[in-house]
């Protein structure tokens, strides 16, 4: 009988082994010895596509795992710039575009990325957006961000609206609007960037777009011409338009009105668009993609290239985060991103198969002109673009003259290019 329960137990301790090494658990082995990368992000609104856009990449290559960590985007630089000090950051960081990506490059935080495979799909205006004072570059693209005017295709239909082409058309459906006691647009301020958007959106046509860019940064003008003033009249007039108190509303705010079909209109950048469809699929809604300047034949668009994804300097994994790197930059990402969020993806060759998202890439490449605040006024600190937007809010609050706002934004860019030339010259003498 001893025997017997011996063998028995010494049977039942095999089984329980074999059962733990067998078959049936080896993908659970393997996942252990995965190495696990962690990947920062402002995009919370994003994290279903994220995670089905990682779940591809991670069977293509089972022994990397990525845990996606997004953030809201108002708390995401305190969040990221703590991190990288004190050297407890992810593994891959999104980055801000322009002077946003070139200042973290700048102090030695991210990997350059100029000889991975890919990094030819993209054009070299988008890569400017991700490169350092050096010239290397040390982010992925994401997408080029539009900024657009959406608009509730019910209620125009409703009051037989045409979908205004030139700012006096918006002028004129709005004063419509208004005398049917709706909201031409849904607005918020309490966020002073939502104001540099609304600006950038509405503005190019009043300041003379392109022509005007070009003499700014080559400078034969400066902030304070007359031509950046006639966009703050522009500014001014459209809040006969926006709802009442909007200084006081966020951007929740804003979009609630558009929801219940309170507003009109509503003015961001296209990546509203899929949250729209998620949140009020019912609603059939449109885009306008810029005012026409005198005589032209296309609108005037306002884009930007939009964030990037680098690699933290550091990184135990570099080799395994410069591998999903390499993911990011193929057109199987771009493509993917692109049906997911409804986006205009960065890199070349990604055809986008949503009608307004085509229509977007049409338009803003026929005839485009750059988010002025933030491409070229994004360095200093504090930025001259936060300046710009801060001053806008204190305009509507009564706090300040157009002018003074003005001659407020231009002293900051100038102190900023002196800080920059200070800086670039310092890590010259480094090298």
């Amino acid at each position: 009988m001893k025997k017997s329960l011996l063998l028995g137990m010494f049977l039942i301790i095999c089984s329980g082994i074999l059962a733990a090494c067998g078959n049936g658990d080896s993908s659970g082995s393997s996942n252990e010895n995965a190495v696990e990368l962690e990947m920062y992000s402002w995009r919370t609104e994003d994290r279903s596509a994220y995670e089905e856009i990682i779940a591809a990449f991670e069977e293509e290559n089972p022994g990397i795992k990525i845990k996606f960590n997004p953030f809201d985007s108002t708390e995401y630089n305190t969040i990221l710039t703590n991190a990288l000090v004190s050297g407890t950051g992810p593994d891959i960081v999104q980055l801000r575009p322009y002077s946003g990506a070139q200042t973290i490059a700048d102090n030695g935080y991210l990997v350059a990325l100029d000889d991975i495979e890919g990094i030819e799909n993209f054009d070299d205006s988008y890569l400017e957006a991700a490169q350092g004072s050096d010239g290397s570059t040390y982010g992925i693209p994401l997408s080029l961000n539009v900024g657009v005017i959406f608009y509730n295709q019910n209620i125009f239909e409703e009051y037989g609206l045409d979908v205004p082409e030139t700012w006096e058309d918006f002028v004129s459906v709005s004063e419509e609007l208004l005398a049917n006691d709706i909201i031409p647009v849904a607005q918020g301020g309490r966020d002073a960037y939502l104001l540099s958007m609304l600006h950038g959106v509405i503005s190019p046509t009043a300041y003379g777009g392109n022509e005007f860019v070009d003499e700014l940064t080559e400078g034969n003008t400066d902030l304070t011409d007359e031509r950046m003033l006639a966009s703050l009249d522009r500014m001014e007039e459209i809040t006969a338009f926006l709802p009442d108190d909007f200084i006081a509303l966020d951007d929740n705010d804003a979009q609630a009105l558009f929801y219940a079909e309170e507003a009109a209109m509503y003015i961001n950048g296209d990546y509203r668009l899929e949250t729209f469809e998620n949140n009020i699929p019912d609603i059939p809604v449109g885009v306008i993609t810029g005012f026409k300047e005198e005589d032209a034949e296309e609108p005037l668009v306002m884009d930007w290239v939009d964030s990037s994804y680098g690699v933290v300097e550091g990184t135990e994994h570099e080799e395994e985060a410069l591998k999903f790197m390499e993911f990011m930059a193929s057109q199987e990402f771009g493509q993917t991103f692109s049906d997911s969020l409804s986006r205009v993806s960065a890199v070349d060759g990604v055809t986008a198969t949503h009608e307004i998202v085509q229509q977007v890439t049409e338009a803003s490449e026929a005839n485009s002109t750059p988010y002025l605040m933030l491409v070229h006024y994004g360095e200093g600190s504090p930025t001259s673009k936060t300046i710009f937007e801060d001053g806008l809010q204190g305009m509507y609050l009564g706090e300040i003259t157009k002018e003074a706002l003005l001659e407020q934004t231009q002293e900051n860019a100038e102190r900023a290019a002196e800080e920059g030339v200070e800086e670039l010259e310092m890590i010259e003498e480094d090298e």
